[in-house]
C-alpha cells in the first residue's frame, strides 16, 4: 500500500510559538490559538476531520459502486471536539454528518452501507480500534 508523507515544524513555546505544516498542494500556518481558541490558520484537530470526511465520503462512494450504482455526490462534514482525558488535550469526539444524493439506492440499503463506511473506512479504524502501531524514530540535534 501506499505511504504519504507531511511535515510539520514548530518555533518557540506553546503559547507565543507559531508552526507550519506542509501537505502535498498545501502549506499553512498554525499557532495555539488556531488550535485551542478562534485564531487563524488551521490545526492538528481540523486536518483529522478534513482526512475522516475524506475518507468516509470515498469509502462509501466505493459501497455503493460495489452495488452497481453511481452516487451524485456523497459529502460529509466532519466536527472534532477536542477535549480533556487524563489531564491532557485529547480527541473525544468525530461527529460525521453525511448527505448523499444517488439515483436508485433504498433507504434500507444506505443505511446498512452508510454503518458498514463508518466501521470499515481506514480512518475510521484508526481511532475506534487502535489498528495504528505508531513507530517514532526521533533525534536531538
Amino acid at each position: 500500500m501506499s505511504v504519504r508523507k507531511v511535515n510539520s515544524v514548530w518555533n518557540g513555546t506553546l503559547k507565543e510559538g507559531k508552526g507550519n505544516m506542509n501537505i502535498t498542494g498545501y502549506s499553512g500556518p498554525f499557532t495555539f490559538a488556531s488550535r485551542f481558541e478562534d485564531g487563524k490558520g488551521t490545526n492538528p484537530e481540523e486536518l483529522v476531520g478534513a482526512a475522516h470526511s475524506g475518507c468516509y465520503s470515498m469509502f462509501l462512494a466505493a459501497l455503493i459502486s460495489g452495488e452497481g450504482l453511481t452516487p451524485e455526490s456523497v459529502e460529509t462534514e466532519a466536527a472534532v471536539t477536542l477535549g480533556q482525558v487524563d489531564g491532557g488535550p485529547a480527541i473525544t469526539n468525530i461527529k460525521l454528518t453525511n448527505v448523499t444524493k444517488c439515483e436508485g439506492l433504498s433507504q434500507e440499503k444506505f443505511d446498512e452501507l452508510a454503518a458498514a463506511a463508518k466501521a470499515k473506512c481506514p480512518i475510521s479504524r484508526l481511532y475506534a480500534g487502535g489498528t495504528a502501531e505508531i513507530e517514532l524514530d526521533a533525534k536531538l540535534v
